[in-house]
């Protein structure tokens, strides 16, 4: 079992003996992977420096954007915006697209097979029906084994519980990710039995070939990808599905290679690719499996990997030997391509150096693209004496749709902004499209309500909660807009005169510091967005309060300086969440007409000298304007 240690910036700590700090503490605390809790934030330059280096793993783009990917950039976003925005750090930050990696190759050669099966057999459904039932039960069949090896993984994992020692709880964690990673099996499992049951019952009816594809398509493409794959030789296939700027690194990646192997610490197999040595990466002093040790050694180490060419299970391709049906380069090695890992290792090394303070990337990547990261940039600096290429390493959580993980496989995916395909795969979407019902803003919001680092639930319950707290914000603006032309001030940041403050003015105003205090705690509390906006919810209570107190025309009227103060406040936080402009002294948020009837707040601002003039008339030409509608359609 590989034991946890992380050097902290500047103060050396062993994560054994270090004691968490108190999160209430005037310092930044940030949630690191490395560890799995809190601890102070140190930039590589020292505790005053405000200079930050940030490293992000961008998207694979095999496939349309989804929810995940916003929950992993937005989230991300969030933090970047108050690192620079409220705690005024300067971020040199990087961030990779992927476009030379298995999933793309794979997507991209599926596709074609399959476009090209429907174009010669999309209109014989017997035909189709039978080659979807042999594929669906293949695709079972390994699923099944799947299941086995997770389950011997877990079953071993509880034999090391069970039989103690030192390194107890280690083994407990190991034993969690490995019972997670066995449950995703046996889900994909009852799934794909599911969707062969359905594919019989489907064939009593005279399916058409779309709706056979609407359970099979996804096991079609693979039978088809592994019969025939090798007959894929056009590059244009897989420039067509991805090419960017995939070579613009290439060099960097074959130069950062060479070093590994002139370390010795990776080896050229006879076939002509590059494997990274983690025994030897051992040997010579280096932790291999730090973000997650418990899956070093599992089957999840292996997948996709040839187990002939490797010396060890754990070892992984840093460069892989050409074959048919895959794009190539040149290299030192032969033809071929990089490996998975290798890319990000690279351009961050390229970009930012020998140390990074941030890396961050979705739960999923943190074993083994994460952990393959590290050993890859420390294996390359060892010269230098590298031990910790990243000093905090941050995962966004998981995004669950209505409690299950989104995944093609379950039906439950989806997307950002659905992307049409043209010709015989037209009708293989599934899923829904977010800003079909959503704006963005909405969007943005629930990432804000979810803490960056915890699983995200898409459903209907952050979906209710995201509608109130827009309404909520939406209200208290154009409340207070109203209270401000209403009471004849300025609205400006200072108060225009003398003023009497009463014991409503004293509680409003300490409302707003017991805020601001509050936003500050929470947002140096590893950026917890929820409980500032939960802080920045009891402000508007208050506010609203006060106004309540303040309706009578005979007493005194709310004083639209500290009105303004509160709203600026409000509207300063959301600012820095990405949810309101940066607009000097204005207030509010900006209109958008987006999905599901998101208002617009400049709308309500304009109008708002509407109601006052209203509420000067009389009651007889007020009664007209509201039964005649028109300011009131309006408004809506």
């Amino acid at each position: 079992m590989t034991e946890r240690v992380w050097t902290q910036p500047h103060v050396c700590i062993h994560s054994n003996d270090a004691a968490a700090p108190p999160a209430a503490s005037s310092q930044l605390h940030l949630y690191n992977s490395l560890v799995d809790r809190k601890v102070p934030f140190i930039p590589i330059d020292g505790p005053d420096s405000k200079s930050i280096s940030w490293y992000t793993c961008g998207p694979t783009v095999y496939d349309s954007t989804h929810m995940g990917h916003a929950r992993n950039y937005l989230a991300f976003d969030v933090v970047r915006r108050v690192l620079e925005d409220y705690f005024g750090y300067s971020i040199l930050y990087v961030m990779n697209i992927t476009d030379v990696e298995d999933k793309i190759i794979l997507r991209a050669r599926r596709n074609y097979l399959l476009k090209g099966y429907l174009e010669q057999h999309g209109k014989d459904p017997a035909r189709v029906m039978s080659d979807a039932r042999t594929a669906l039960a293949t695709a079972e069949a390994k699923q099944r084994e799947k299941c086995i090896a997770a389950a011997a993984d877990f079953a071993q994992a509880e034999a090391d519980v069970t039989a103690g020692g030192p390194n107890a709880s280690e083994a407990a964690k190991r034993r969690e990710g490995l019972a997670d990673a066995a449950a995703s099996e046996d889900l994909l499992l009852s799934k794909a039995t599911a969707s062969v049951k359905q594919l019989d019952s489907l064939g009593s009816t005279s399916p058409t070939t779309e709706a056979i594809l609407s359970l099979a398509s996804d096991a079609l493409a693979i039978q088809l990808d592994a019969e025939l794959k090798h007959t894929v030789t056009d590059p244009s296939i897989f420039r067509g599905h991805a090419a960017r700027y995939e070579e613009a690194f290439l060099e960097d990646m074959a130069t950062l290679g060479k070093k590994i192997v002139a370390n010795g610490m990776a080896y050229v197999s006879p076939e002509g690719s590059v494997y990274f040595d983690t025994q030897s990466f051992r040997s010579q002093g280096h932790t291999y499996g730090k973000l997650n040790p418990w899956a070093v050694g599992s089957a999840l180490a292996a997948e996709g990997e040839p187990g002939g060419e490797k010396r060890h299970p754990s070892d992984f391709a840093l460069w892989k030997a050409a074959k048919p049906g895959e794009p190539t380069w040149p290299s030192p090695w032969g033809s071929g391509r990089p490996g998975w890992h290798i890319e990000c290792s690279a351009m961050a090394s390229a970009v930012i150096g020998q140390q990074v303070d941030i890396h961050t990337g979705g739960e999923d990547l943190r074993f083994p693209h994460h952990d393959n990261e590290l050993a890859q940039a420390e294996a390359h600096y060892h010269c230098e004496g590298c031990q910790q290429w990243v000093n905090y390493f941050l995962h966004s959580g998981h995004l669950g749709i209505e409690g299950l993980k989104m995944s093609k496989s379950l039906k439950n995916f989806v997307t950002i902004s659905r992307e049409k395909p043209e010709g015989p795969l037209a009708s293989l979407q599934c899923g829904e499209e977010a800003l079909e019902t959503f704006s963005p803003r909405q969007l943005r919001l629930m990432m804000v309500l979810t803490p960056w680092d915890r699983r995200m639930s898409y459903g209907e319950q952050i979906r209710e909660e995201m509608k109130a707290r827009e309404s909520q914000l939406r209200n208290f603006f154009g409340n207070v807009n109203v209270a401000i032309r209403k009471s004849g001030g300025s609205g400006g940041l200072s108060a225009p005169g003398p003023q009497k403050w009463y014991q409503e003015e004293q509680t409003l105003f300490t409302a707003l510091t017991v805020a601001e205090k509050t936003v500050r705690a929470r947002l140096m509390d590893s950026i917890d967005t929820r409980g500032a906006m939960d802080a920045l919810s009891e402000l508007i209570k208050a506010v609203n309060l006060y106004l309540l107190t303040r309706q009578d025309a005979a007493g005194p009227q709310p004083q639209a300086f500290l009105l303004k103060q509160s709203a600026s406040f409000i509207t300063k936080i959301l600012s820095v969440f990405g949810l309101a402009p940066s607009a000097g002294d204005a207030i509010g948020m900006v209109a958008e007409d987006g999905a599901n009837g998101a208002g617009s707040d400049e709308k309500n601002s304009c109008c708002a000298g509407c109601f006052l003039l209203i509420q000067g008339w009389n009651p007889c030409c007020r009664s007209c304007w509201s039964r005649s509608g028109r300011v009131l359609d309006y408004l809506r």
